[in-house]
């Protein structure tokens, strides 16, 4: 059976996507749980927990994004990438039920 590659281009660096991640998610979710604290739907305290959390959730999803890509354009890198992939679910599940 003939391996499939895909063309991903060079390797990203997967440290640079999480923190670019992590900035990206904590101004969307800053500017929302912001908003929400502002009209009174949500304590300040809730909006600062919601803002962390959805920031190291954005960070996750984005470096776990990197390295799977990462690892598709490698050749034997399929399992490679799903572990990444599944390790990246988890985390950010985690972070959800905590």
């Amino acid at each position: 059976m003939k391996e499939i590659v895909i063309d991903t281009g060079a390797p990203r660096n997967v440290l640079g996507h999480v923190i670019s991640g992590a900035v990206a998610s904590a101004v969307i979710s800053g500017a929302i749980n912001y908003k929400k604290a502002q009209s009174r739907q949500i304590t300040k305290n809730e909006a600062i927990k919601d803002t962390i959390k959805r920031t190291s959730q954005g960070a996750i999803a984005t470096g776990t994004a990197i390295a799977t890509a990462n690892y598709l354009g490698q050749k034997g890198g399929l399992f490679k990438a799903i572990t990444a992939a599944s390790i990246g679910m988890m985390g950010i599940y985690a972070l959800e039920v905590i």
